[in-house]
């Protein structure tokens, strides 16, 4: 297949930054093009995510075109728009449809509930710590976005008009370097649980097999 290769400046990045269109001369896909981006160090770049993702907060890539390498405001707002209009057609306080689903172990017996930190308080008509912890697990699940709670002080008044449909129905929180190490401890211990059950099992097993081959 016969390739032309266009290398640039992009400006729209920082300084040092290449564009590069490769286009197809021949074949099946011939006239067809592929955009590349080369940091300083000639780091190769094929999609806007993995761009975005190397150079984090440094850039807001919001409104840069990854085609044209053009800072495009007007894409933005369209996006914008596009967004606030599919936050408007989720039915609100949808996580109340699982208040009183339970999880299970394999003998079917009733997992216990998580217990949710002081600081987070729930917002919305007949809200319940079993609804919010729902709502915080869907959060994480279905979106990149950081998690912050409802920042609006009219969502507590008027839930139904000023509820931020893409954040869990809590007041705003704020979590702290602290709240990260006491999260990062109980892991650990945890894991110290588990890997100590885990021994004692083997080698309970051991000693089981042990008595077979005894006997």
């Amino acid at each position: 297949m016969i390739m032309e290769k266009k290398r640039m400046d992009c400006p729209a990045l920082p300084p040092g930054w290449k564009k590069e269109e490769v286009i197809r001369k021949s074949g099946l896909s011939a006239g067809k093009s592929d955009v590349y981006y080369y940091s300083p160090s000639g780091k190769k770049f094929r999609s806007k995510p993995q761009l975005s993702r190397y150079l984090g907060n440094s850039v807001d890539l919001g409104c840069f075109d990854f085609r044209t390498g053009k800072m495009m405001p007007g894409k933005l707002q369209k996006n914008r728009q596009r967004l606030r209009h599919d936050h408007l057609t989720i039915k609100l306080f949808w996580e109340k449809r699982l208040t009183g689903l339970r999880s299970s172990d394999v003998t079917e017996e009733v997992l216990r509930t998580m217990e949710l930190p002081k600081g987070l308080q729930s917002v919305g008509p007949d809200s319940s710590d079993e609804c919010l912890l729902s709502a915080i697990a869907s959060a994480l699940h279905m979106s990149s976005a950081p998690i912050t709670g409802q920042t609006s002080v009219g969502a507590e008044k008027h839930p139904a008009v000023w509820l931020n449909t893409s954040q869990p129905l809590c007041k705003a929180f704020t979590v702290t370097d602290e709240h990260i190490r006491e999260q990062e401890l109980k892991v650990y211990q945890a894991r110290r649980t588990l890997e100590q059950a885990l021994m004692a099992d083997g080698l309970a097993r051991v000693a089981e097999n042990t008595r077979d081959l005894l006997e």
